[in-house]
């Protein structure tokens, strides 16, 4: 049984807030996260996965694109700059070959309804090799009419030709990079971007017929103010958005060499950041947005709200999402594939990745299989990073006939009492809620079910 845990909270201050949990955590995008992966899990090993799927399993498909036509200095994405269209050709060329050795893995032409493409920026594609793309996916897999088709796109370099070809192929959601409109803010992260260019491409998209619109926001940014994040929304807002992400700047510069060139000095403090995200959701709250997880916000006609009100939410490393497929196939550079039995991501360096297409081989570097503690533990965090809720005698009950009783959580419920104590989290029996105020720690809060975590290891972004 967890043990007894404090019932009155307390009402620290910002300060000591920050001064307790601004620790560093892992985003939860899965369970084990990619610090765990490793060599053990190989292209032997996808393929062998891969096969023992069901011909009648519907899959989810992630195409990466890795490149764009600038580099955001920002930007923690495997992605590269260019402006030839030779390279990018050439990729394409080896993601239809990777396609080709997915589906001699297979069991059968299995089914898809969901489609992601993302980078990098997917719109660096031609209006062709897009087709060529589409033509190997369709040979490949079975893609249900009316499949939800998303694209993640730089409006810099989107056109109104590139819409229409992505519309024709199913386009159907699309994302769209605009971070902060401040000039001064653009300048000190390397991506100029006007308003103009963000109403010109949502129009294009309006036009085409694409009805799930998202803008990606982001705070914490160097030079970044409360006042850039409301003028920013001023604008955005006008456009109507289904969704919008507004992201909290992750700033891991020795991970990221291009970060590096943020000055520290220009960096807003844990108390900024907190300011600007908290002025972001008071405005989109009156707007009528439902709040989501961690940095999500919908309308409440939208899918993504509708599933967070029906407990079916989900998380990937797309994000928040209501893709409820248990495989989702990861195709080009650096991608993550999902399967029952594990995590497998391919090589992040393209040309380790192009080289092992052309040897034959899936181009698998590392991954994690999973234990049925990893399942149980990974559901708990889902769901906190999901409802901001959990109960874990019903986790614990989903997984008792493979787990029994399952492990020891006594130690877990220990590190969430000064949580309760500060007014974060209420605990009654198995059941957690994440207060509001706790919203910003909840991947503190998902990180003490963690069983890998180094909290001294400094992999992984602050927590506020």
């Amino acid at each position: 049984m967890p043990s007894p845990l404090p019932k009155t909270p307390n009402r620290p201050s910002r300060d000591e807030l920050i001064a307790r949990y601004d620790g560093r955590a892992p985003r939860y995008t899965s369970y084990p996260t990619a610090v765990q992966f490793s060599g053990a899990v190989d292209a032997a090993t996808h393929a062998g996965w891969l096969a023992d799927l069901s011909p009648d399993q519907a899959v989810s498909l992630y195409l990466h694109i890795p490149f764009c036509a600038r580099l955001c200095w920002y930007c923690g994405c495997n992605t590269r700059a260019t402006t030839r269209t030779e390279p990018v050709a050439e990729y394409v060329d080896r993601l239809i070959d990777e396609l080709a050795l997915v589906e001699a893995a297979l069991p059968g032409r299995l089914r898809t309804r969901d489609i992601h493409l993302g980078g990098g920026t997917p719109n660096m594609l031609s209006r062709e090799d897009l087709g060529r793309l589409f033509q190997a996916i369709r040979h490949v897999f079975r893609v249900s009419p009316g499949a939800m088709v998303a694209a993640e796109l730089d409006p810099a370099v989107l056109t109104r030709d590139w819409v229409q070809a992505a519309a024709f192929h199913g386009l159907s959601r699309a994302s769209v990079g605009v971070q902060d409109l401040s000039p001064r803010v653009q300048a000190a992260v390397n991506r100029i971007e006007p308003f103009e260019v963000i109403e010109r491409a949502v129009g294009w998209l309006r036009e085409a017929g694409v009805l799930s619109v998202n803008l990606d926001l982001m705070y914490g940014l160097p030079r970044q103010t409360v006042a850039d994040v409301n003028n920013t929304l001023d604008a955005v807002l006008t456009l109507k958005p289904e969704r919008l992400a507004f992201f909290g700047y992750a700033h891991v510069p020795w991970m990221k060499t291009n970060q590096q060139l943020i000055k520290d000095s220009e960096l807003p403090g844990p108390s900024e950041r907190l300011d600007q995200s908290e002025a972001a959701a008071e405005r989109l709250a009156r707007e009528g947005y439902v709040r989501i997880g961690l940095d999500h916000y919908a309308l409440p006609d939208d899918e993504l709200a509708r599933a967070l009100a029906e407990q079916r939410l989900h998380r990937n490393f797309q994000g928040y999402t209501t893709d409820a497929n248990a495989v989702l196939i990861g195709v080009g550079s650096s991608s993550i594939s999902r399967l029952p039995q594990g995590f497998v991501q391919n090589h992040g360096l393209e040309r380790n990745w192009r080289d092992e297409i052309l040897r034959g081989h899936l181009p698998a570097a590392r991954g994690v299989a999973l234990t049925d503690e990893d399942r149980f533990r990974g559901d708990i965090i889902e769901s906190l990073m999901c409802d901001l809720a959990v109960d874990i005698d019903a986790i614990r009950a989903s997984h008792s006939h493979i787990i029994g009783a399952g492990p020891d959580l006594t130690g877990a419920f220990a590190h969430l009492a000064p949580f309760v104590q500060d007014g974060l989290l209420t605990v009654e029996g198995a059941k957690l809620v994440v207060t509001e105020a706790g919203r910003p720690l909840v991947r503190s809060m998902a990180a003490v079910f963690d069983a890998y975590l180094d909290p001294d290891a400094g992999r992984h972004s602050r927590s506020l």
